[in-house]
């Protein structure tokens, strides 16, 4: 229970960090879709680099976010030398990378479409690299459950983000891509400069065989990385290698780019729940009771994933006015995405069966099927669906990886996840969703009233059967008999 109650606060901390960081940032997105006209291109060309700096941190980072948790959680091991070990690593690759960008910027923009802009290209360089760095003391934050610290960070990072796109955008109208990317190195530079006084204070040791334990261990999460971050990002890659229409390829981009923000809600919930939930695991790996704690963290993991949906699309007649009006004919493809991004998340719950027992290898298994399924529904019906093609593509190389952790874990490692109450609150949402699209031909106020009842309905039965009012704490006690 104690265990349970330190989840429950710590995804508070990181959700509120998160989740208000990402609607702060969603005021970015009606700045950009109003000042970046739709045909300018522009705003799908930031979702495209994006993609591109996703993977590239991915590949940077080794997979030594987790890898930290693993073995500094070692009793046989001091949490500065794995810290200090794992930042010597990645500060090698993000060096090497920078001098291969800058060093053959002429052949990388031009294979990549940016023969014209190559600034785009190395300013985000600067930014990915800077990401990296930043990734590893934000995840020894976590192991040393530093929330408060880690959240006020990134929700700097946010403030400071709004506060110079609004002042370039709006007050000095300078409204093209080039000063996204720009705004961005700025306050990533600025955020790197808090970590000092934290590595100052660091006791820096190198151990050269810790480091070969941790590589043979984090080489297969890079590679369930890689194909992770494809399943998310791959779409915006090969959108624009693969369109037939080459002058419009970003004009649809962005328009499914802007759509997806929307639905990043679940890409939210997920990260929160990953901050606080990570550390907790790898610690609780001792305890008799880990696998009850396992399942009943699935459960409600989906449990209010699954509401988080219902809620926007409940209330997409509202949401819609995050995105510019020339962007709304893409918000068919929003719970496509969003059921995706659920399976992203049970694909995350249920891959740490294979990394508790140091079998991560599976996971790099699993996340390639559904990669490789991913980029075979993309290839080949981009250039006939454009992005519903994307958006479909998502929930098949997400639903691959998930069914196949799922089968291989229960053999494996079985954790007895309660099926059946899982089983009762999917259905109920597909039951509920169905109401609401009928529901989506109706007045806008009439819409929301009526999709209002049914998420009470939904949260009503949460109530009555998994979270007892009298349970929670603070209020609690006036429910209680």
């Amino acid at each position: 229970m104690a265990n349970m109650k330190s989840l429950a606060k710590d995804t508070a901390i990181y959700g509120l960090s998160s989740i208000v960081g990402r609607f702060l940032n969603y005021m970015l997105v009606p700045l950009y879709t109003h000042y970046m006209p739709k045909d300018s291109g522009d705003y799908g060309i930031s979702t495209n680099v994006y993609a591109y700096t996703a993977l590239i941190l991915v590949l940077l980072t080794f997979g030594l976010e987790t890898t930290l948790f693993r073995y500094a959680n070692d009793e046989r091991t001091k949490p500065d030398t794995v810290f200090s070990t794992t930042m010597a690593v990645v500060g090698s690759l993000t060096v090497l990378f920078l001098l291969l960008v800058f060093g053959f910027i002429t052949p990388i923009s031009g294979t990549l479409g940016y023969t014209e802009h190559p600034e785009f290209l190395q300013m985000m360089a600067v930014v990915v690299a800077l990401d990296a760095l930043q990734a590893i003391p934000f995840s020894y934050l976590r192991f040393q459950k530093r929330a408060i610290r880690f959240a006020s960070l990134k929700l700097l990072f946010i403030a400071l983000n709004i506060t110079l796109n609004v002042f370039y955008f709006v007050v000095l109208g300078k409204t093209t891509v080039f000063y996204v990317f720009f705004i961005n190195l700025i306050c990533t530079a600025f955020i790197t400069l808090f970590f000092l006084p934290d590595l100052l204070r660091i006791q820096w040791c190198f151990d050269g065989q810790l480091l070969r334990h941790m590589l043979s261990y984090s080489w297969p999460i890079l590679i369930l990385g890689i194909a992770g971050i494809l399943n998310q990002v791959a779409d915006k890659i090969i959108f624009p290698l693969v369109y037939p229409d080459q002058a419009d390829a970003n004009v649809q981009l962005g328009i499914y780019g802007s759509c997806v923000k929307i639905a990043m809600i679940m890409a939210m919930i997920t990260q929160a729940f990953r901050y606080a939930y990570e550390p907790i695991v790898f610690a609780k790996s001792k305890d008799s009771d880990k696998t009850e704690y396992y399942a009943s963290a699935m459960k409600f993991f989906l449990i209010f994933t699954l509401l988080a949906f219902l809620c926007v699309v409940g209330w997409m007649p509202l949401l819609q006015y995050i995105i510019g009006a020339d962007y709304r004919e893409g918000l068919g493809v929003v719970p496509i995405v969003m059921a995706a991004e659920i399976m992203m998340g049970v694909y995350f719950n249920l891959s740490f069966w294979y990394k508790l027992i140091d079998k991560t290898i599976y996971g790099a298994w699993f996340s390639l099927a559904g990669c490789a399924v991913l980029l075979a529904v993309n290839i080949l019906f981009i250039p006939k669906y454009g992005y519903w093609a994307c958006a479909w593509g998502g929930v098949a190389g997400y639903g691959t990886a998930m069914v196949l952790s799922y089968i291989v874990g229960q053999r494996k490692n079985p954790i007895p996840y309660p099926m059946k109450d899982i089983s009762l609150y999917v259905v109920l949402t597909f039951v509920l969703y169905g109401f609401m699209k009928t529901a989506s031909d109706w007045s806008a106020l009439v819409s929301l009233a009526f999709n209002t009842l049914l998420i009470i309905l939904f949260v009503a039965v949460i109530i009555k059967r998994d979270l007892p009012l009298g349970s929670l704490p603070v209020i609690g006690k006036y429910f209680k008999k």
